[in-house]
């Protein structure tokens, strides 16, 4: 379906898209109140921003400032992600589970082998330590082309092996496409793990609930009856856009809602992009990089 037409996707959860909110319908100021409500109701989970102002992947973060920021969200969600078991990331875990919250635990995987058998073996060592509600064995690995789908689903396999008996289910996150491509990433999982961006697929904000719920659906149809659990999704605040997807406060802030609203109605686990805006990632993304988060870089609600 292209987020252009007006007549919306229907997904196997008998749920009709929507537009979700309208805009016009809101001042800035109520818009506002809404989205602060959606986030003191609280939702599903967070995807953890590890970086403040000045780091980035490759420095070692204590466990004082992953704490920290464990503590600023806990209250808003029942559930973390977290990207890596290196670096201090193995730390995110750990934080999360001392207070009380589930985890996602993701293993990096890149085309560093060294640094693959790092995180393998960590993400092997928390779970076997208590830390791991859900394993992710790597992270758009084929999206960046990094490994070869023999060699993924190597690791995946490993893992699985090596936590068999431990009622941990384990999977393997990409963008929501891949699973239709590659069908033996879901046969080789417990769980499929997608990420939903409607924002990197230029659709404009008023078509984003119905964009998002159509990649969910491609998902459901993928899975073979596995459980899913969206990822990754969100919408950045500012730094630009790409085609009819603009980054603003005011999309920003009714996608969150819309989003979390959706999912909540329909019992669908969410891992809602991101917590904390974080300054390195606007390399990679360019300037919209650095403004995914609810929090701001100073680790203030942004609204």
């Amino acid at each position: 379906m292209s987020y252009r037409e007006e007549s919306y996707y229907r997904s196997k959860y008998n749920q009709i898209a929507t537009k979700g909110i309208n805009l016009s319908d809101y001042s800035i100021e109520e818009l506002k109140a809404l989205w602060n409500k959606t986030i003191q109701d609280g939702f599903h989970g967070i995807c953890f921003s590890m970086y403040k102002d000045g780091q980035s992947p490759g420095d070692d973060i204590s466990m004082e400032q992953v704490e920290q920021r464990v503590e600023i969200l806990k209250p808003h969600v029942g559930a973390i992600r977290s990207f890596s078991c290196i670096e201090g990331n193995e730390f995110v875990p750990i934080a999360a589970k001392k207070h009380g919250l589930k985890t996602l635990v993701g293993a990096w995987l890149s085309d560093d082998k060294e640094d693959n058998e790092r995180e393998i073996e960590g993400l092997i060592k928390l779970a076997k330590d208590g830390n791991v509600d859900v394993a992710a064995v790597g992270n758009e690995v084929l999206y960046r082309n990094d490994l070869t789908l023999d060699e993924l689903v190597g690791y995946i396999n490993r893992v699985k092996e090596a936590l068999s008996g431990l009622d941990i289910p384990v999977g393997y996150v990409d963008a929501y496409y891949e699973f239709s491509r590659h069908p033996i990433l879901v046969e080789s999982t417990d769980v499929v793990l997608a990420n939903l961006y409607p924002y990197w697929e230029g659709c404009p904000i008023e078509y984003a609930l119905g964009h998002m719920q159509a990649m969910f659906g491609s998902v459901v149809d993928a899975a073979q009856g596995k459980p899913i659990i969206i990822t990754e999704t969100g919408w950045p605040s500012q730094g630009g856009g790409l085609d009819g997807a603009i980054a603003s406060d005011e999309a920003a802030m009714k996608y969150f809602i819309d989003t979390v609203r959706w999912t909540k109605e329909n019992e669908i686990p969410l891992f809602y992009f991101s917590s904390f805006d974080e300054s390195w990632k606007t390399g990679d993304e360019g300037d919209v990089g650095a403004y995914w988060g609810l929090w701001d870089k100073h680790e203030n609600l942004k609204f």
